[in-house]
C-alpha cells in the first residue's frame, strides 16, 4: 500500500460512504461504494475478489441494502442540509465550495465532541502532540502521498521576489490576470493528514511496548463541494500507535466496537464497515482493491442523507502495516520494522452528523445526547 491517508476517506466516503454485504459462512465482508464518477479510484463489485478474507467482527458488520434514492434526491438533501446549516447561522459560507467558519455552536459541539473522544482513551496514556496546519516538504516526501493522492495535496507558495517582480506581479492584478505565477514553492504542504508529523520524529528504535500518542490538527484535501459533509479544510483527532505488527493491529481491531459504541451514545445510527481510500489513477484501483482485502481500513458511517442514499464516513479505524515504518526508518525494541495503526474521528463531521439528525438547537437535543456529550 502506498501512502495511506489517515482518518476517514475523501472523495468516496464524504457523500458516498461504503456499504457491505455480509457471506453468512464466512463473516467475509465486501464493500461496495457508489462514488462520484469521477473519483478514479474506487472499486466496484466486479473489481473485488470474489470474497474478502474473514474479518472477526461479529455483530459488528451490518448487512447494508445497496442505496436505492436517486442521484438528483442526493443532490437535494444535500442543498437543503447546507441551507439550514447557513439559515441557523451554524456554519458561515466562506465563498468556496467546502469552506466555512463555524459558529459558537458548531464549537461548542465538537468541543464536546474532541473532549469525549479524549476521555474515551485515556487509559491509552498517550503521548500528546499537537502540529501547525502544515509539514515540511520532506516529511511529506517520505510519507509518499503524492504518488497516491496527488489530486488531493497542496503546496504553500510565497513570494520571493524583488522590487521589479513586485511591479510585474501589481500590474498583472491590476489588469486582472492571475497573479500566483509570480509565487515559488515556500517548501511545505498544507497537512493532509493529522497525525503524518509524527512518524518523522520517530525515525530509529522504539522502546519496548512501543509508543502512543494523542494528535489532533488541521488538515487540507482539496476536493471542493456543496455538499457540507466534504470539507477542503477539517481537523482530525487521532490515537496513533508505533509498534510491532501484532500491537498495532491489537490497537486497531480492540476499538472498534467501543468506537462505534460510542458514537451510537450520542445518538447517531451507525454502521462499520470496510473502506478503500481514493487512491488515484488506474493504479490506484489496485491499490484500492488490495486495502480491501487485507482488511486494513473500517469506517463508521451514518445516513446523513437518508438510509436509501449513500451513508457518510465519519470516523475510521486505520492499519498502515509497515508504510511508514519503512518510509522514517522505524524500528521495534527487537529490531524489526514498526507497524503503525490509528483510529480517527473526524471532528467536524461528527459535529454536522449531530446537527443533521439532532437539529440547529442545541439545548433541544435529546438528554441522552447532551448526557453523553457533557453538553
Amino acid at each position: 500500500m502506498t501512502g495511506p491517508t489517515d482518518g476517514v476517506t475523501p472523495a468516496a466516503d464524504d457523500a458516498t460512504a461504503a456499504t457491505a454485504s455480509v457471506t453468512a459462512d464466512t463473516a467475509a465482508v465486501v464493500p461496495v461504494h457508489a462514488a462520484d464518477a469521477d473519483d478514479s479510484s474506487t472499486v466496484t463489485p466486479a473489481d473485488l475478489p470474489a470474497t474478502a478474507p474473514a474479518v472477526d467482527l461479529g455483530a459488528l458488520v451490518s448487512t447494508l441494502a445497496e442505496p436505492t434514492g436517486s442521484a438528483d434526491d442526493l443532490e437535494a438533501a444535500r442543498a437543503t442540509f447546507r441551507a439550514r446549516l447557513l439559515d441557523d447561522r451554524v456554519l458561515v459560507d466562506l465563498g468556496r465550495p467546502g469552506l466555512y467558519g463555524r459558529s459558537r455552536a458548531f464549537e461548542r459541539v465538537m468541543q464536546a465532541v474532541r473532549a469525549t473522544w479524549t476521555a474515551a482513551n485515556a487509559d491509552l496514556e498517550p503521548d500528546l502532540l499537537r502540529f501547525p496546519p502544515v509539514i515540511t516538504l520532506p516529511t511529506f516526501e517520505q510519507t509518499d502521498y503524492i504518488a497516491s493522492f496527488p489530486d488531493l495535496a497542496a503546496a504553500v507558495s510565497s513570494f520571493r521576489g524583488g522590487d521589479r517582480e513586485h511591479r510585474e506581479l501589481l500590474a498583472a492584478r491590476a489588469a486582472g490576470e492571475r497573479w500566483e505565477r509570480f509565487l515559488e514553492p515556500a517548501d511545505v504542504m498544507l497537512t493532509p493528514a493529522a497525525c503524518h508529523p509524527v512518524y518523522a520524529l520517530l525515525s530509529g528504535q522504539l522502546p519496548e511496548g512501543g509508543r502512543m500518542f494523542d494528535v489532533d490538527g488541521d488538515s487540507f484535501r482539496h476536493e471542493p463541494s456543496l455538499d457540507p459533509m466534504r470539507l477542503q479544510a477539517f481537523h482530525m483527532h487521532e490515537f496513533v500507535h508505533v509498534g510491532t505488527p501484532a500491537s498495532a493491529r491489537s490497537h486497531r481491531d480492540s476499538h472498534v466496537e467501543p468506537m462505534a459504541e460510542l458514537l451510537r451514545s450520542f445518538g447517531l445510527e451507525i454502521d462499520v464497515v470496510p473502506a478503500n481510500d481514493p487512491f488515484f489513477g488506474r493504479v490506484g484501483k489496485i491499490l484500492a482493491r488490495n486495502q480491501v482485502a487485507q482488511s486494513l481500513k473500517f469506517e463508521f458511517i451514518t445516513p446523513v442523507y437518508g438510509a436509501d442514499q449513500p451513508w457518510t464516513a465519519i470516523a475510521s479505524a486505520n492499519l498502515h502495516e509497515d508504510h511508514f515504518g519503512l518510509a522514517f526508518g522505524i524500528t521495534t525494541a527487537d529490531g524489526g520494522t514498526a507497524h503503525s495503526a490509528c483510529l480517527a474521528f473526524g471532528l467536524e463531521r461528527i459535529t454536522l452528523a449531530l446537527f443533521g439528525v439532532h437539529g440547529s438547537d442545541v439545548d433541544a437535543w435529546p438528554a441522552e445526547a447532551r448526557t453523553a456529550l457533557s453538553l
